[in-house]
């Protein structure tokens, strides 16, 4: 080789490719499309070999160094991939100086026919025999994109959990929000239910309330129909809370046939039966779901039947107790009772003849007052109100010491078991057997007025009871008002 030869190699296998570099840019596209099912390094020979050639021009003259002859081969093959066997009848005439041309020429017809395919492996295997860093580049591609794959399919799987889990949120809200809606369809047919029940009653205690006033009116009877819708409730729960305990209790081997009594809210008390706990999810029973039926036995010579059902009594409250007072003191109400300390006060209302439904409103001064209403079968010795005052509840001459009516919560006696109360005026003898509508609690009606109401159960006499007796010092200023309705 002449020197001029060696400087072109020099200039070749050196820093400056450029010649090299021109033919290596050519599109790897033109190779056949057989490549693509050939494997070699367990990658697509098509895809291993334009990683050869992007890594033969990345690295040429900086991490390897090959001599002009290898330069010449490696281009001689990039030439046989994209063009194939080389036509000297189609290639461009070469310049008179132009060494580095005929050369190249040279190495390319040195291949013969070998065919694309061919070029590329042998690209392939000189490029590895010559830089032992061919092999593992290609190995740490190869192992970046097994990365990037397995990293897409976490992703990918995440996506799916992530998607299936919103899924299964918005179904359960949805599932949440359908139930939600049942809940308050069933309430609203139970408390429509209710309304209708209690719309009369309402509607003339209202009125009898504001005269005249119809907007009043039907601010009333809306506040007394919730009032009576959220008691309703309460007695319910109760109710089937009872039920569920007895169940438990019978499932564990106690055998109790004796029914619980229940005291709500309202006062009411109840035997409580098993099917109530069905009732609570049937807004078409409602008219019979809201009479709580409760029996007591009233005489030993079982003359009780007659006087065995007694529906629960309704009870609310009403914020302007001074307007009340005042209406009391004026005389628009009953009147203004002393109820002194250790007494008892029991306000006698017969039953009237055209009436179906009594009322009552009281409040006190200061201090709060022990209340509670019982019912006297039996035709009334007259039909005037009476105020009877007793030391105490026991001394009254109602419900005598040998006479007393057992309740299922008292201020002195606490809790009793119903049948306790089912006994309740066996002792009465001759005198009328006497229900308890509403046992006697302490109620703050020094803070509000108390108001009630209860459905004639029959003919007879309705005992108000107003109790100081567990009061040792103070006496309490009663203010009340009975009246009924048609």
């Amino acid at each position: 080789m002449d020197s001029t030869a060696q400087q072109k190699a020099t200039m070749i296998g050196g820093d400056n490719l450029e010649l090299s570099f021109k033919d290596l840019s050519l599109d790897a596209g033109a190779v056949g499309e057989d490549s693509s099912k050939i494997l070699k390094w367990n990658l697509p020979l098509k895809e291993l070999y334009k990683l050869a050639c992007s890594f033969y021009k990345e690295k040429s003259g900086k991490a390897i160094h090959l001599s002009y002859e290898d330069n010449l081969k490696l281009v001689a093959f990039t030439q046989q991939a994209a063009h194939g066997p080389l036509d000297l009848s189609k290639a461009p005439p070469l310049g008179m100086f132009d060494v580095i041309g005929k050369d190249r020429r040279i190495a390319w017809q040195q291949l013969g026919t070998i065919t694309k395919l061919q070029a590329m492996e042998g690209f392939i295997d000189l490029l590895d025999r010559l830089c032992p860093l061919f092999k593992p580049y290609v190995e740490a591609i190869k192992k970046d994109r097994e990365e990037k794959a397995r990293r897409a399919e976490q992703e990918e799987i995440q996506r799916t959990e992530a998607l299936a889990a919103e899924r299964e949120r918005q179904e359960e809200l949805a599932r949440l929000e359908s139930e939600k809606n049942r809940e308050e369809l069933h309430r609203r047919q139970l408390q429509d239910a209710l309304n209708q029940q209690t719309y009369h009653q309402f509607k003339e205690y209202a009125e009898i309330q504001f005269p005249g006033n119809p907007e009043q009116q039907a601010v009333l009877i809306r506040q007394l129909q919730n009032e009576h819708y959220h008691q309703y409730m309460q007695q319910l729960q109760a109710q089937v809370a009872t039920n569920l305990a007895r169940l438990k209790s019978l499932s564990d081997g106690e055998e109790d046939d004796t029914p619980t009594a229940v005291v709500c809210e309202n006062g009411a008390a109840g035997a409580i039966e098993p099917a109530a706990a069905n009732e609570f999810a049937n807004a078409n029973n409602a008219k019979e779901n809201s009479q709580f039926e409760f029996k007591e036995q009233c005489d030993s010579d079982n003359d009780s039947g007659d006087y065995a059902v007694i529906s629960p009594a309704n009870m609310w409250t009403k914020p302007d107790i001074k307007l009340f007072k005042q209406e009391v003191m004026a005389g628009k109400g009953d009147g203004v009772i002393r109820v002194n300390h250790g007494d008892t006060v029991t306000v006698k209302v017969p039953t009237h003849e055209g009436g179906s439904c009594l009322f009552w409103e009281f409040a006190t001064d200061s201090y709060d007052i022990g209340f509670g209403v019982y019912f006297e079968w039996g035709k009334p010795p007259t039909t005037e109100v009476s105020v009877h005052i007793s030391e105490s509840d026991e001394d009254d001459d109602t419900i005598e010491e040998d006479d007393e009516v057992i309740c299922a919560e008292d201020l002195e006696c606490g809790q009793v078991q119903s049948s306790q109360m089912s006994t309740a005026g066996s002792a009465l003898g001759s005198r009328n057997p006497i229900s308890i509508i509403i046992p006697i609690y302490r109620r703050e009606c020094h803070q509000e007025v108390y108001a009630g109401s209860h459905t004639y159960p029959g003919e007879g006499t309705y005992l108000l009871k107003f109790d100081n007796s567990y009061s040792l010092w103070r006496p309490k200023t009663l203010y009340y008002k009975v009246f009924y309705t048609r």
